[in-house]
Parts: structure tokens; C-alpha cells; sequence
């Protein structure tokens, strides 16, 4: 395996084939004066960038073994670095892409990753190519170039002793943006979609004993939480908890005997309308509603004298005894002074014509600042909005670089009312927010007033997902130093600093949702899946720990041919959640959910099912050992 990449999703990918499925791995990375990080600007931010450089290091002194790093080019544990600015012919060739099963390019660049897959795929036609590409829509040119490469250069033949000569294209942004979502609308709601499917993650609370195990409309349980949700340790979800430590898919006399000592994670299967509204946007369709065309104080003022023109008009019945509608009618003539004066009539009629002429006046310029206000509106329908008067219940997104964009529209998606931060007015997303019709902040959110303005004491939650580590760190102590209790999502380049920040900031403020999520952690599993040729269809964090969904024929897996979906299941491992029907039932094809466990799995049958790490490889017979033997 051949990994190739300039920041931590590489070194992530690689220790996560080394480590879950065992593979060699050769890593081509910059020299480490070279390596590409965030935007540093500023002493503290030099500080943190330095902080960062140095839990690199001492994570990959952990992985040799010593106190010292590894030589370039020296095989360490199963890894053997090759440090190159760039991927060329010579130093993929070097890296043995000639001879490597999968190559995996991770650049931040789109442009360098093309380049590089076009080299590997004429050195290795049946190299299985996976890359990192931000645009989908080139994604999907490159991937069918690749493959129509490879097809023509092997002659369209696919020995299976030869390798799979397949292009994927995924993107750290789509992998990482459902957790990030999820996290920031429901705290403890993880979310993965696939192809018209969701899938929705839902942390319950301790059961009691006697309770039903499982899941929503009968799923079965997915995890079980750690043992204490204020672990002493620190240590929630992480792979060193130990038996108090979250349980990932346990069975049934687990499931019973943590009733009423732990919470559990279930499955559900929504659809986007399906997902409850919190507070559906204001102004956030096509066509400005009335709502957000009028301020709350002109709403108001309309209001009020509506009410007073129909006062006038009951007391003029009730003076006159004339009929009810000709009242209002002679009431709205004195409103704007086209009728005649009640000369000869009763003190009462001409009091009431006094009264509606002075409402008329007032009518004036309440009309004109109504006018006013709904050209205003339509003249910045097509231009960044502000957030509305009396906003709440909304996410406060901060950037909207590569992920931010994906957050933002899975968030609408969803129906979530979103106000957005940026500093720069140039940022990649301002469209997609600007034709989404969401509000937006200009703004370095580090000054005071910015998180002001977007609503911030009004908020569900806040997520901060700029490019700058100490940018996310700093608008998140200051927003919780606003309001205590806020919820926080924080994206954090690098995983040891997002497990730092996590503990301080949960021992800082114990009665608040906090999470800190690291996008290399939440997209390495997916892209390592791939480079071992499977379909992974999401990843779903339970606290420190990640959970895939993976789409398998069970032709290709001998632990799940000829059994029944009961005997499949592996506590621990995996379980088998649904049948991709296909066309071969009745309404043409979609996933049959309630399965029952006597159900047999045939060669043929495509299912789609939850895994850990290890045991989606163990699952595969990719391990170096053990399965041969089973």
C-alpha cells in the first residue's frame, strides 16, 4: 500500500492500514520543513502551530517504539516514509507503486492528486487508485477517465490474482460533514448517508432492567456508552477505556446485563422530511415569506392600527346601528378623508370621524416604511443576508472553507436554521450561502461583536470549522464564556490536539455538550475501506471511537455465505442491518430492513451491514493472519 499526502489525513490513513488491517505501508510525505499546514498568523497561533508539529512527532516516535524518529526511507512497524515535495513518476516509482496493490493520494490539492493518478495508472494499470478530490463533479470525469484507462491497458481482463484495477474518489469534506452536522444539531445524533438512504444514530438513555433490547422499531443496538458519562479519566470512547469503555456492537445478554448502567446507540432509517424542524429557517426559501420582509416592529405598528380601524368601525355600528359592513366602509372613507364631514350628525359620528382621520394620518408613514422595507429586501435577495430579528434555535457556523460548505448544506438539508461566519469575502462557500439564502457574517470572529451578531446567545450550538486550530479554540471558549451551557462542536486538524481540547474543556465546563472532532479521524476509515477495495457507504463516531457501515456481496466474504443472518452476527465485529434487494423483488429493488434472523444469505445477495475497523478487515479475509487458519 502506497500512501501519498502533505498533512495529518496521510499519516492518519497510514497508521489506520497499519494498524487495522495490517498492511505494509509506504508513505511519501514533504520534507518536514515543507510539510503544508493551516494559515499560521499571529504569535499565539505560531504557538499553536509549533504545539501541533511536536504531537506529530511524538506520535510517530510512539509508533517506532523509541524516542527518536525514524530515518527517512527506513521501515518502521510496517511503514516505510519516503519525504518528496511532490509525487512524480520517479518518486512513485520509487515508493513501488509498480508492484504496490493500492495507492491512495491525499494531497490537498486536487490538481496534484490528478496529476499524480494519471502517472500511477500508465506505471501500474491494475493499481487500484483512490483519491482525494474536493469537486465532485470532476470526481466523477476522473474516476470514469481512470477506469476506462485501466480497462483499455488490461485489456478489460480482471484476474483475481491480479488486483483490482478500480478508481474512488472521495472527499474528507463529504466523509467528515454528517458527523460535524450531527454533532452541532443534536450533540449525541450521528448521521450517515448513502444513495436515498439515512441513517441516523440516536443515543438513548440507560434503559431499565426488563426493557426490550434494541433499537427503534425493533433495530438492534449498535454500541453501548461508556460505563460513567464523567469518566475520571478523560478517556470517553477511546480505544483505551477499557471495559468502561463504549461497547461497540454487543449482543444480547450484554445489551441486558448494562440495562439501567449504560446508554445505548440504535439505528433509525429517516428521510430529510422526516427530521423534526427546529425553527425552519426564517427567509430561507425561494421567495422571501412575510415574516421576513417586515421588521417585528412594523409587524407590529400594521398590526395595531388594523385593530384600531376595526375599534372605529364597532363603535360607529354601535353609535349608528347601521349595518356592520357599512360601518367599516364609512370608517375607511373617514381614514382617508373622502368623506363628507358629519355636519348636522351626533357629537358621538363626528368624535369617531376625528378619531379616523387621525388613525388615517398615522397610516401614512407606516405604510411608506413598509414599502420601503419590502424593496429593501428584494433588492438583497440575491446578496449575502443578515441574520433576522429574533433568530433562535439556529447553528452559528464558523467558515466556510472546503468542510464548512459540506456542513452548511447537510445542515439545510436537514432543515436547520443556520447563521454563518466568515472573515473573508472571497471564501468558496458564500455562494452556496448566498443561493441557500442562509445569513451571513463578515467578520474576523475572533473580535468582539462578531458571535454577537450572529445571534450567539440565541443559539442551539456552535460550529466552528475554520482552517485555524486556535481560530476554532478561541471562538469556542469565547462563545462559552457568553453562555455556559452552549453547545460546542469543535473541527480540529490534528487527533491527539481534538482528544486534548475535548478533556480540558469537559472538565472546564462538566454540564455542557462539548465535542471535539478531528476530520483526518472522521475520514481516514473510509478512505482506508476503499484502498481495500470495499464500499464504505459512512462512518458514524461513538464518542472516541468510529463505527462503518459498509455495502458487501456476500459471495466474496466466507464468514457470512450459506448461514443465516443470526448466525452471521459476530459481537463485536460486525452485523449484518439490511438486503439490497435489487430488481429481484416485487417494486424494483431498494433495502429490506427487517430481515429475520433465520434468513439465509445467498452468493448473490448484496447487504449492507455495521462494523468496527478491525472487524470489517477481519471480515475480508485481508488480515496477514488468522483467518487463513479459521
Amino acid at each position: 500500500m502506497v500512501v501519498c499526502g502533505d498533512d495529518g489525513l496521510a499519516h492518519r490513513l497510514a497508521a489506520e492500514l497499519r494498524g487495522v488491517y495490517e498492511e505494509q505501508v509506504t508513505l511519501v510525505v514533504p520534507p518536514a520543513e515543507r510539510s503544508v499546514r493551516p494559515p499560521v498568523v499571529g504569535r499565539a497561533r505560531a504557538v499553536s502551530a509549533a504545539l501541533l508539529d511536536r504531537v506529530v512527532s511524538a506520535a510517530v516516535s510512539r509508533a517506532a517504539g523509541n524516542g527518536t524518529a525514524p530515518a527517512a526511507g527506513e521501515p518502521v512497524g510496517g511503514q516505510r516514509t519516503l519525504e518528496a515535495v511532490e509525487a512524480t513518476e520517479a518518486v512513485l516509482a520509487e515508493a513501488g507503486v509498480e508492484r504496490a496493490a493500492a495507492l491512495a493520494l491525499v494531497y490537498d490539492d486536487d490538481e496534484t492528486n490528478i496529476r499524480a493518478a494519471l502517472t500511477a495508472r500508465r506505471l501500474n494499470p491494475r493499481l487500484r487508485l483512490v483519491l482525494r478530490l474536493y469537486n465532485r463533479r470532476l470526481g466523477q470525469h476522473i474516476e470514469e477517465l481512470l477506469d476506462q484507462a485501466a480497462a483499455l491497458a488490461t485489456g478489460g481482463s480482471s484476474a483475481p490474482d491480479e488486483g483490482d484495477a478500480s478508481t474512488t474518489v472521495l472527499s474528507d469534506a463529504d466523509t467528515a460533514a454528517p458527523a460535524l452536522a450531527a454533532s452541532a444539531v443534536a450533540g449525541t445524533t450521528k448521521v450517515v448517508q448513502t444513495d436515498g438512504l439515512m441513517l441516523r444514530a440516536v443515543e438513548r438513555p440507560p434503559a431499565e432492567e426488563g426493557d426490550a433490547p434494541g433499537g427503534l422499531s425493533g433495530r438492534p443496538t449498535l454500541a453501548l456508552l461508556s460505563a460513567t458519562g464523567n469518566d475520571p479519566a478523560f478517556a470517553d470512547g477511546s480505544e483505551n477505556s477499557g471495559d468502561q469503555g463504549p461497547l461497540l456492537l454487543p449482543d444480547a445478554a450484554a445489551v441486558r446485563e448494562a440495562a439501567g448502567r449504560r446508554g445505548s446507540v440504535v439505528l433509525e432509517q429517516v428521510s430529510y422530511s422526516a427530521w423534526p424542524a427546529q425553527q425552519a429557517g426564517r427567509g430561507m426559501g425561494v421567495v422571501a415569506p412575510f415574516a421576513s420582509l417586515f421588521s417585528r416592529r412594523l409587524r407590529w405598528s400594521l398590526a395595531g392600527l388594523v385593530g384600531c380601524v376595526f375599534a372605529l368601525a364597532v363603535a360607529l355600528w354601535v353609535v349608528t346601528r347601521i349595518h356592520p359592513l357599512g360601518a367599516l366602509y364609512l370608517t375607511l372613507l373617514d381614514l382617508f378623508s373622502i368623506n363628507d364631514p358629519a355636519v348636522g350628525a351626533s357629537t358621538a359620528r363626528q368624535v369617531l370621524q376625528l378619531l379616523s382621520g387621525l388613525v388615517g394620518l398615522l397610516l401614512l408613514p407606516v405604510l411608506l416604511a413598509a414599502v420601503l422595507e419590502a424593496l429593501g429586501t428584494f433588492r438583497g435577495a440575491g446578496s449575502l443576508r443578515r441574520p433576522p430579528r429574533g433568530l433562535g434555535g439556529h447553528v452559528v457556523l464558523l467558515g466556510l472553507g472546503k468542510i464548512g460548505t459540506r456542513v452548511l448544506t447537510r445542515l439545510r438539508e436537514l432543515n436547520i436554521p443556520v447563521v454563518c461566519v466568515e472573515a473573508g469575502p472571497e471564501a468558496r462557500g458564500l455562494a452556496v450561502a448566498r443561493r441557500l439564502r442562509v445569513p451571513v457574517v463578515l467578520g474576523d470572529v475572533t473580535q468582539e461583536g462578531v458571535l454577537e451578531a450572529a445571534k450567539i446567545h440565541r443559539a442551539h450550538a456552535l460550529l466552528a470549522v475554520t482552517s485555524s486550530d486556535t481560530t476554532n479554540l478561541e471562538a469556542a471558549l469565547y462563545a462559552r464564556s457568553l453562555r455556559g451551557d452552549l453547545r460546542v462542536v469543535l473541527r480540529l486538524y490534528d487527533d491527539d490536539f481534538a482528544t486534548a481540547v475535548y478533556r480540558t474543556l469537559r472538565a472546564a465546563h462538566p454540564q455542557a455538550l462539548t465535542r471535539s472532532r478531528s476530520v483526518s479521524h472522521l475520514s481516514a476509515p473510509s478512505f482506508a475501506g476503499a484502498m481495500m477495495g470495499r464500499q464504505i457507504l459512512g462512518a458514524i463516531p461513538v464518542e472516541r471511537r468510529v463505527l462503518l457501515f459498509a455495502a458487501l456481496e456476500v459471495g466474496g466474504c466466507a464468514q457470512l455465505t450459506g448461514r443465516t443472518v443470526g448466525e452471521a452476527f459476530r459481537a463485536g465485529l460486525w452485523r449484518v442491518l439490511a438486503l439490497d434487494a435489487g430488481a429481484e423483488r416485487e417494486g424494483g429493488g431498494g433495502l429490506v430492513w427487517d430481515l429475520p434472523d433465520t434468513y439465509v444469505l445467498r452468493d448473490s445477495d448484496r447487504v449492507v451491514l455495521a462494523a468496527t475497523r478491525r472487524g470489517l478487515a477481519e471480515l475480508l479475509g485481508r488480515r496477514r493472519r488468522g483467518t487463513a487458519q479459521a
